[in-house]
């Protein structure tokens, strides 16, 4: 038994590590959700009346790539069609629900590839399988799904080379056959380097599917580490979440996580070797809310602060104590420790800390270290003090110095 080696673009897609997801469509409008005409019931004749109010005029697919950029993210997924049925690109006559047959009159995926390109952001296109607008999708599958991949074919032949593509709903439908085979070989014959994903959903989470696909998923919550022992083919591992209680824009939902929950939710997928992929939910003009921006901007700062380690360092079997852990890039050891605070005098700061500490205690060390420093400014490249025996390494981690808290901090080992 082994693991298998990863073709390229299935290594070169962990090597990206954090990406954004987009959620925008007509639901967008209504500021409540991407499922509300679902969920709330609404026939699909008046929910189509949404198109007719689609300007999209504060969609601004350069802005947006910058924010990703500045966040750190290496590539974007944007639903390209979501359950509703409705199209943000050109349909090319499969049928008029879609972005240039509203008052935006424009191929919005046309935007935002090539702001992409232009902004070196990897460019994937979500897309549903399910749909509640075709009537085919209960009414006759197999044309269904032929229009599913003439609707795929458009994509991958009409922008140019892209990332990949990220497929949700066939959890709809657990016992249908829905030709997964086809649609692939769609995808393979117009864009071969493409990144295949189909969603598994929340309780299938982490869950190895067709041949063909090249990622599990992980909805919400923190993923697990994969067995990869023994597979056919190695896949890479993603876990999507949102900034607060739903993928679509939520006018009313104000129940955000903090940029700390945030950065260490990063933190742990990358403990896992998995991507991180953090959505956002325009309004519905198009614009990002101004704290989804924020917390962007934020997780952003803390990836330039740590040097910029989370990309191509990863798993190597070093564990340390509670949320702490060891990835490995190269001869460099780079270690995340949660849980610092902050030294200051007790009037000032909360949890009153010193330099002084026990140490941290990690096992599974691959070799014999040189040095020890903190990879951000704050730490002003001090080695730190430590001791080893064999695989065995205890760490003498400062805490941070008054005016800094980075929520995980990262140093970096360099080894013999």
């Amino acid at each position: 038994m082994s693991i298998p080696i990863p073709e390229k673009r299935v290594a070169d897609f962990e090597n990206k590590g954090f990406g954004m997801f987009i959620h925008w469509g007509l639901y967008s409008q209504m500021g409540k959700g991407e499922w509300v005409q679902h969920i709330h019931g609404i026939p699909m004749t008046e929910y189509q009346k949404l198109q007719s109010t689609f300007t999209a005029s504060e969609f601004d697919a350069r802005h947006i790539v910058a924010v990703a950029k500045a966040a750190g993210a290496k590539y974007i997924t944007l639903t390209t069609r979501h359950h509703e049925g409705f199209s943000l690109y050109d349909t090319c006559g499969l049928n008029t629900f879609d972005a240039p047959h509203s008052p935006c009159g424009r191929d919005l995926i046309r935007e935002f590839v090539d702001a992409c390109n232009e902004q070196d952001v990897m460019p994937m296109f979500y897309h549903t399988t399910l749909d509640w607008y075709n009537p085919d999708f209960n009414g006759n599958f197999p044309k269904y799904l032929q229009y599913l991949r003439d609707s795929v074919e458009i994509l991958c032949s009409n922008y140019g080379k892209i990332g990949g593509l990220w497929f949700d709903g066939n959890w709809s439908k657990p016992e249908a056959d829905w030709e997964e085979d086809a649609l692939y070989e769609v995808i393979r014959k117009h864009q071969p380097d493409a990144i295949i994903v189909n969603n598994t959903g929340l309780s299938h989470r982490g869950e190895v599917g067709n041949l063909q696909l090249d990622s599990v998923t992980f909805e919400q919550g923190r993923p697990t580490p994969m067995d990869r022992e023994g597979h056919r083919k190695y896949v890479a591992a993603e876990m999507c979440h949102t900034m607060n209680n739903h993928w679509g824009f939520g006018a009313n939902d104000c129940n955000y996580k903090s940029l700390a929950e945030l950065i260490e939710t990063l933190c742990a997928c990358r403990r896992v070797g998995a991507n991180y992929l953090l959505n956002i939910g325009p309004t519905g003009e198009g614009a990002i809310p101004l704290m989804q921006e924020a917390l962007l901007r934020g997780i952003g700062d803390w990836v330039r602060a740590t040097g910029n380690v989370i990309y191509t360092a990863k798993p190597c079997g070093v564990t340390g104590p509670g949320k702490d852990f060891a990835l490995r890039d190269g001869s460099k050891l780079y270690f995340f420790i949660h849980g610092l605070r902050v030294v200051g005098d007790g009037n000032v700061v909360v949890d009153r800390g010193s330099d002084d500490t026990d140490g941290w205690r990690f096992t599974g060390v691959p070799g014999k270290i040189k040095s020890i420093r903190w990879t951000d400014a704050a730490g002003g490249g001090r080695e730190l003090a430590f001791t080893q025996e064999g695989d065995s390494l205890k760490v003498d981690f400062t805490h941070f110095p008054y005016g800094t808290d980075l929520v995980v901090r990262v140093a970096e080992a360099e080894l013999e």
